[in-house]
């Protein structure tokens, strides 16, 4: 095989292990079909294992794993896409120091080593009105470090009610275990009182366990409803132990309907725990806000080294928070799909119709209902519009899937639907669908705006 020509001539493109590598692929491949029985291929002058199924190969293996994605879910944050694209300025600060060397770990102005989170604390204390503030990869490795820090080997007073799970199987129970610190449930499912934490505290220190905490935990994805009571932040705060509020979704902007870290730090909390990415609409990281004194504690604690921010995540999150003190978080792509309203967002269906019409593409203009996404704001619904298209569901999203750049939507009453909130580029999306509609064999041209022909 490596003889042939075409092969040889790829070897010489790409190297001799991807060549050989296509080469083994396209030879099981052609196996499989002879043991089940097809003989598709083997009536070729090549025999089973032609060229252009190495070719082919060959190129699927040269696409990148980690791929870009066309989210037409409607679902703003959704984790699987990566939650929140950047904003451009962002986007420049990572190349900028991605391409060279940068002043990561240096005092430029004394030539002294300086600290990861120096670059960017300032702004962080400035704009939720912080006293100290220290960033590291992702606001579960800021829970996990800031417990460490303030209450390892003592224990943390939890309400039941905020024992969560969130995505990928992960338990706040099972994080405190990591961090070393004990947990004592108080309150119930739905209703925990102030007085629940005063007699968890006094049964802790009753048993003789110090330090201790009280650690609030944001629900993430899902909330409570009906007949449920919980103190506020300012209640906890007069607990006199330190209070630490994992709060997760590191919105700045206090509209969207989510609590800001500074309101909480405002009513007593001494650390707030939050993402950079969420609902700021930055990359993702985790950011501890709070006390110089307990900051300063999680900063110098040896995890802090095994969870620290890298250089690009530290460019993006200096960049978008630029863009906030600015005052122009409408720009940041995440509250801009947020905020997009129904009438733009049936505008811009329309004009994909219209453009996939002329492709020859059948679809239909829909009212559509988004999501938030990423573990915030799980009851809010976002009005908004796509299209759907007909044909084999199950056909029509694995070529979507395929294509370059891959396209993911949803099926909703067994047709293909595409929710335009976070398309970007509605001429490439088009483009994609087109192809997709192609390799899955889709016929037809009618465009119909709910019911009604255009």
């Amino acid at each position: 095989m490596l003889a042939r020509p075409a092969v040889r001539a790829l070897v010489e493109r790409v190297g001799r292990a991807p060549a050989k590598a296509a080469v083994r692929a396209a030879i099981a491949e052609a196996r499989a079909r002879l043991r089940a029985g097809s003989a598709q291929g083997s009536g070729d002058a090549q025999g089973p294992v032609t060229d252009a199924a190495v070719l082919a190969l060959a190129e699927k293996d040269a696409r990148p794993r980690l791929r870009r994605v066309i989210n037409a879910t409607g679902v703003v944050l959704h984790t699987n896409l990566g939650r929140a694209p950047l904003h451009p300025e962002a986007l420049r600060a990572v190349a900028e120091v991605a391409q060279g060397y940068s002043s990561l770990e240096l005092d430029l102005e004394t030539g002294k080593r300086g600290q990861r989170s120096a670059n960017v604390e300032p702004l962080l204390c400035e704009l939720f009105a912080a006293e100290a503030a220290h960033v590291v990869n992702n606001c579960a490795g800021a829970t996990l470090l800031a417990l460490a820090a303030v209450a390892g080997g003592g224990t943390a007073i939890v309400s039941r009610g905020e024992l969560v799970e969130i995505g990928g199987g992960f338990r706040i129970p099972e994080i405190l275990a990591q961090s070393g610190v004990r947990l004592k449930e108080v309150g119930t499912t739905n209703r925990t009182r102030l007085s629940d934490y005063v007699l968890g505290l006094a049964e802790v220190r009753a048993a003789g366990s110090q330090p201790l905490v009280v650690l609030r935990v944001h629900r993430s994805n899902f909330a409570l409803v009906g007949f449920t009571e919980e103190p506020t932040v300012a209640e906890l705060a007069t607990l006199r132990v330190p209070l630490l509020h994992d709060l997760g979704s590191g919105a700045l902007d206090a509209t969207l309907g989510d609590t800001t870290a500074g309101q909480s730090l405002q009513e007593g909390a001494d650390l707030v725990l939050i993402s950079s990415d969420k609902l700021m609409g930055g990359p993702q990281g985790g950011i501890i806000l709070g006390t110089r004194e307990l900051v300063e504690r999680c900063r110098r604690h040896p995890l802090a080294r095994a969870l620290r921010a890298d250089k690009m995540l530290l460019a993006a999150l200096e960049a978008t928070l630029r863009v906030y003190r600015a005052g122009r978080s409408g720009e940041i792509p995440a509250l801009a799909a947020i905020h997009a309203s129904p009438e733009l967002l049936h505008q811009r269906a329309t004009k994909l119709a219209l453009e996939l019409q002329q492709r020859g593409v059948r679809c239909t203009v829909v009212a559509c209902e988004g999501q938030v996404g990423g573990g915030t704001l799980p009851l809010r619904r976002l009005p908004g519009a796509g299209i759907t298209i007909e044909g084999s569901p199950a056909r029509l999203l694995a070529a979507l899937r395929a294509g370059d750049p891959a396209v993911l939507a949803i099926v909703r009453e067994g047709k293909v639907t595409l929710d335009v909130r976070c398309v970007t580029d509605l001429g490439e999306l088009a483009r994609a669908i087109s192809r997709a509609g192609d390799a899955a064999g889709l016929e037809g041209a009618t465009l119909v705006d709910d019911g009604r022909e255009v």
